[in-house]
């Protein structure tokens, strides 16, 4: 699949079959998250996989908007050791962003769905998650995302508007 078809393709799937995501398809995903760019490279970075099904319920059941079927989680968190200093802490934000889009364009292409949750910055969910992970203070949830076979199909789209561009010759 190239890479402007998946872009289209990702959609946000909330319904998903039975059928268990693979090791491999984990250790694709997660070495696609980790080609991502980061500010100085520093990688600030960590991911929690969860296949344990009591873990998984305790974690659907974290926020109003996490409660989806799926068989696997990754938690995707800012690791504030590995964060740039002071005034520029926060680029983790981007890091891991960029980090989690890697994982649903990857996962598109692998002919999973996914559908990511925000956490970070929502105080008591970001507090709940890492009490169920088990996560040290400075790891930050930042994005629950659901993984698995799509029971549903989203059409592919785009959502460009033009009047959203200013472009300055």
């Amino acid at each position: 699949m190239e890479v402007f078809e998946a872009i289209l393709k990702r959609r946000s799937v909330r319904k998903f079959t039975d059928k268990k995501v693979t090791d491999e398809q984990i250790d694709k995903l997660l070495n696609a998250a980790m080609a991502a760019p980061s500010a100085c490279n520093k990688r600030p970075w960590h991911f929690y996989v969860v296949k344990n099904e009591e873990v998984l319920s305790q974690l659907k059941k974290a926020s109003r908007f996490s409660n989806k079927n799926s068989s696997l989680i990754i938690v995707a968190c800012g690791d504030t050791k590995r964060a740039l200093p002071m005034q520029l802490n926060d680029y983790w934000i981007q890091d891991v962003s960029a980090a989690v889009e890697n994982i649903l364009l990857t996962a598109t292409g692998l002919g999973l769905g996914t559908c990511w949750c925000g956490l970070h910055p929502m105080v008591r969910t970001v507090k709940k998650v890492r009490a169920i992970l088990g996560a040290p203070e400075h790891h930050i949830p930042m994005a629950l995302i659901h993984v698995g076979y799509p029971d549903e199909f989203p059409e592919a789209r785009t959502q460009f508007e033009e009047k959203r561009v200013k472009i300055i010759d």
